[in-house]
């Protein structure tokens, strides 16, 4: 395996950064998870973009530009000969001092691409769907630290994910300061009503897979809204599913004990996973 480190491939135990790399000390800096499919990476456009936004809004700067980024990227791809893989991008402000102030990484961020593979959940879940639960540790308040940036710092969902763990679950929804379903530990989710698609207008991370979802099914015609939405609606649900890089599309089929719809995969959860398959081999950046 070779890591593209700053502009140079080196070996997985040479890719290494300083112990005050503000990254390791604070989770001060942002990343990006993307996948490729049979050479072809899927949404990268989109996932560049949501990365700059990140470190515009953390005022960090790349010095590269998203076309030198995405030619880094697929380099990395090409040069361990990866044909399906997921991507790792990662940006860090940088090497400063042991205390906060970011000034004090004067020597630019450090870049880090990891390309390998990833197995969020089994497969046997994708077939007859998972169980998940509520967990106590609340969504960051927005006007405390954004969901929509993606920051190094998941602390807040890797403190539900125990939670999770501790319960005998995989994954398990976070509500927002309000108590509104928000989004899971590391997925978004989705409901199916009455043949109406609904997802968190607020809480949550502004998912590539989520908008792909979203679009897809406009397009079969369904009936999407962008909400506020509790959780009596999800346990009263005719189907419910996850959506994530890592985790494309996984059914739900109870939450908190709650059966799911019948209990099984529903019709709408299975169509747009079938549409998700196709699309992710047709819309990318070939390598």
């Amino acid at each position: 395996m070779k890591i593209y480190l700053n502009g140079k491939f080196v070996g997985k135990n040479q890719a290494c950064v300083s112990v005050f790399d503000h990254g390791f000390l604070y989770g001060d800096g942002a990343f990006e998870g993307i996948r490729s499919y049979d050479r072809l990476v899927f949404k990268l456009k989109a996932h560049i973009d949501r990365l700059y936004e990140t470190t515009h809004t953390l005022m960090i700067e790349i010095p590269l530009t998203k076309k030198q980024m995405i030619k880094a990227i697929v380099d990395t791809l090409k040069i361990n000969k990866l044909k399906d893989a997921y991507i790792r991008v990662i940006v860090t402000r940088g090497v400063g001092d042991l205390g906060l102030d970011p000034q004090k990484c004067d020597g630019g961020p450090n870049i880090i691409i990891i390309t390998d593979k990833i197995t969020l959940y089994p497969e046997k879940l994708y077939d007859k769907g998972m169980d998940i639960i509520t967990v106590p540790t609340i969504r960051n308040n927005p006007e405390a630290l954004n969901p929509q940036l993606k920051s190094l710092n998941y602390l807040n969902n890797i403190l539900a994910k125990i939670e999770a763990n501790n319960s005998g679950f995989s994954e398990a929804i976070m509500l927002d300061h309000q108590g509104y379903v928000a989004e899971c530990t590391g997925d978004n989710i989705f409901i199916v009503k009455d043949n109406c698609l609904s997802t968190p207008s607020q809480g949550r991370l502004k998912g590539i897979t989520r908008d792909t979802v979203m679009h897809l099914a406009t397009k079969s015609k369904l009936k999407v809204e962008e909400r506020f939405m509790t959780r009596h609606e999800v346990y009263t649900s005719d189907e419910c599913f996850l959506t994530g890089t890592a985790a494309e599309i996984i059914p739900v089929v109870k939450v908190d004990g709650r059966m799911i719809g019948n209990g099984r995969p529903g019709s709408v959860t299975t169509k747009i996973m079938k549409m998700f398959k196709v699309v992710t081999r047709k819309d990318g950046v070939k390598y």
